[in-house]
């Protein structure tokens, strides 16, 4: 009896194990599931969780279902004035029928996919660019140009199953020789710019300096005209001190102003004046104080 169940139920609970294994799947919330039935797509729309399938009769494909990036290599795109633009851009999408898409790109190919958005962008680029100047493109019309590339390619790729989510520019340069030239033309006029900013400062800075120097002469002149006006004035005023004086005491400003001669004449012991002692300068040295009188 042991022997019959090892030979006999033992084999049957692998197979029916192994039935039961090919004959389950899960679907992930982020996959979509395709089941084929010899070859064929007979169903699409499972929900997350887990189904049955027939062993042997059908199988199952799984496809992701998050947002994809199409990243693509920057490229040349002429403009309406023949100049050439290096844009980079990228492309966001995902699968909306997974039924579509496996059959449009040979069993679900997402290098296929990517090839073929590619293509799509890279054309409306070329269109839009053949119709702008560089100075729309850069500057005016860029958010315009991705709206037009987004609709273009949703609508290309609706009939393949993908739903275009959204097309930017994430960068427009010109090349690389063209950079250069531009760069020197820059700083060139750069250059001239400063030429002219130094020349107006030199210009000012004389203009500032001449008339500074003006000034200086302006106040050290009416400076010597009030120096010299109130030296005049002092003078006539101690002349006029002078007069009163002498007019009063003419005497005594005699005998003053003979100490004073006296006081310049003999500074130094060395110093030798050779005068008749009846000379008027002695006047003061003789017979006392000739009649003056001290209060």
């Amino acid at each position: 009896m042991n022997q019959m169940v090892k030979t006999v139920v033992v084999p049957v609970l692998v197979v029916a194990a192994i039935l039961a294994y090919f004959s389950v799947f899960t679907v992930d919330e982020r996959e979509f599931a395709l089941k084929f039935r010899l070859g064929e797509v007979v169903r699409d729309d499972f929900e997350p969780g887990l189904h049955f399938k027939l062993p042997f009769v059908n199988n199952v494909r799984k496809f992701d279902r998050r947002v994809q990036t199409l990243d693509a290599e920057p490229q040349r795109f002429l403009t309406a004035e023949n100049k050439n633009l290096i844009v980079d851009s990228f492309v966001k999408w995902r699968i909306e029928d997974p039924t579509e898409f496996f059959v449009s790109f040979a069993g679900g190919d997402f290098q296929r996919a990517n090839s073929r958005l590619r293509e799509i962008v890279q054309q409306g680029l070329r269109d839009e660019f053949g119709q702008r100047t560089v100075e729309n493109v850069i500057s005016g019309e860029r958010v315009e140009i991705m709206d037009i590339l987004r609709e273009r390619a949703a609508d290309s790729a609706k009939d393949v199953g993908i739903e275009v989510l959204d097309v930017r520019l994430k960068r427009i340069d010109l090349p690389e020789d063209v950079n250069e030239s531009i760069f020197q033309r820059m700083a060139a006029e750069r250059e001239r710019v400063a030429r002219e900013l130094r020349a107006l400062g030199e210009e000012a800075g004389e203009r500032i300096r001449a008339e500074a120097d003006r000034r200086r002469t302006v106040i050290l002149a009416e400076a010597y005209r009030d120096a010299e006006r109130l030296r005049g004035e002092g003078d006539a005023q101690a002349a006029s001190i002078y007069a009163n004086a002498h007019g009063e005491d003419p005497e005594f400003y005699a005998f003053h102003r003979s100490l004073g001669a006296y006081s310049a004449t003999f500074r130094s012991k060395e110093d030798i004046l050779v005068l008749s002692p009846n000379s008027e300068f002695f006047q003061y040295f003789n017979n006392g104080m000739n009649g003056l009188e001290m209060p």
